[in-house]
């Protein structure tokens, strides 16, 4: 099952919660990854804690590495299969 980690509200790790998230079809331009390592850094807690405000509920995580599972329509760089590391916006990881 895919799972992911979403923030409910700013606070604590009381507020972190794992919910089932189906993967979903890349659009346009769009890649999908299943990601294999996930970077937690400060920047992580400081989006949790309300320091560094995102929109509620939000899905913390600036870096992480993976295999390119789907690409959507326009995509010609990558393929299914490539192996890809990120970090920094968007927010979500």
């Amino acid at each position: 099952m895919d799972i992911r980690i979403r923030i409910s509200k700013p606070g604590g790790v009381d507020r972190l919660r794992v919910e089932p998230s189906p993967p979903q079809e890349p659009g346009p331009g769009e890649i999908r990854l299943r990601h294999e390592a996930i970077g937690v850094n400060f920047i992580d807690i400081y989006h949790r804690s309300g320091l560094y405000p995102l929109p509620d509920p939000a899905v913390p995580g600036v870096e992480a590495a993976g295999v390119v599972d789907a690409v959507g329509a326009g995509v010609a760089r990558l393929k299914p299969g490539d192996r890809v590391a990120y970090a920094g916006a968007p927010v979500g990881a």
